[in-house]
């Protein structure tokens, strides 16, 4: 069964990282909370801090599966600590690379998944389409992607998800669920939190 990572960075926006983590641990996916720091507590753009399952190291990365998905929280200065982390940027590459999703999240679609090879995917099909908070669609744009409006929420485009910002950070993680487990148990976990 497909598993779930998501990936936090000093300075991330906790709702962006949390609200989908309990998404996906309501819908019973095996997720796996990962600090890129030398810490396991990584301290939220709020001041949050939160304590990840494990550090990024070559294990954890080598275990992560074409079947599995690699979400990208948002926030500052978070979003660009992750882009500048070479091992997980090089690991994303080579996971979409192999037909793996990837799943981001307010500036990250810009600023993170903008280092996939975009513009050669746009070359070979329609526009790629993606959303992010606004302000950080340039990268994505110059990459030949489609910048949808933030206000749609959560786009699906082929193996990558993205969403525009921690207001639309339930229904980001309802679609990474829908995405491993089907939109039954989505439906499910949706109705058991009220929406």
């Amino acid at each position: 069964m497909a598993k779930a990572y998501i990936f936090l960075a000093e300075g991330f926006e906790i709702t962006e990282a949390m609200a989908p983590a309990d998404i996906l641990r309501r819908g019973g996916v095996d997720l796996n909370i990962v600090s890129i720091g030398d810490s396991l507590n990584v301290r939220s753009a709020q001041g949050i801090s939160v304590t990840a399952d494990t550090i990024i190291d070559g294990t954890i990365l080598y275990n992560i599966s074409t079947s599995d998905i690699m979400v990208f929280p948002g926030g500052m200065p978070g979003t660009v600590h992750l882009a500048e982390c070479r091992p997980l940027i090089k690991k994303m590459q080579d996971h979409f690379s192999m037909g793996g999703t990837v799943a981001a999240i307010c500036a990250a679609p810009g600023l993170v998944l903008s280092l996939l090879p975009l513009d050669r995917l746009s070359a070979q099909k329609e526009q790629i389409r993606m959303t992010c908070y606004e302000g950080f669609e340039h990268e994505l744009i110059a990459k030949g992607v489609s910048v949808v409006d933030p206000r749609t929420g959560v786009v699906e485009d082929g193996n990558i998800i993205s969403s525009s910002g921690a207001g639309h950070a339930i229904d980001f993680g309802l679609r990474i669920l829908a995405r491993i487990k089907g939109p039954e148990i989505a439906g499910e976990v949706r109705k058991s939190i009220m929406l």
